[in-house]
């Protein structure tokens, strides 16, 4: 499976955040991996996926802080819930994963964007995400 679906597994899993309390995140895993869609992955995908989705929430505070401070004008309250759970993706890989390059993080939110959000979304995203990178980076 290439990277770019892991991500969107990953993207899936945070999407589901918003909509459950913290103690209900281990079931909703074990929901999504149940899933007849989620078959096709191997045992190392569903790790990876996992793994990548618990260093994301165990970030979350930080993330959503700097989502706050950084989107003029929006706050994670008033964020659509597909945005805000790309947002949560990229900005922790662009912050912590030191593996992907910010342009590709971007790059692939704006993606998850285009697929999943509203029309206006990959503009919006792509905008809130380049305040994250350095100009050198992009």
């Amino acid at each position: 499976m290439s990277r770019s679906k892991l991500r969107e597994k990953v993207f899936q899993l945070v999407f589901r955040v918003a909509f459950n309390d913290e103690e209900e995140l281990n079931e909703q895993v074990a929901f999504f991996f149940g899933d007849e869609e989620q078959e096709g992955m191997t045992e190392k995908e569903q790790q990876q996926v996992q793994n990548k989705f618990e260093q994301v929430v165990a970030q979350l505070s930080e993330i959503d802080a700097q989502i706050n401070e950084k989107s003029t004008g929006w706050n994670v309250s008033r964020l659509g819930k597909v945005e805000l759970a790309i947002l949560r993706l990229a900005i922790y890989e662009i912050m912590f994963d030191e593996a992907i390059p910010g342009s590709v993080a971007i790059n692939e939110a704006v993606e998850l964007a285009k697929k999943y959000a509203a029309e206006e979304s990959p503009a919006f995203i792509n905008g809130v995400l380049a305040k994250f990178v350095p100009k050198e980076e992009k």
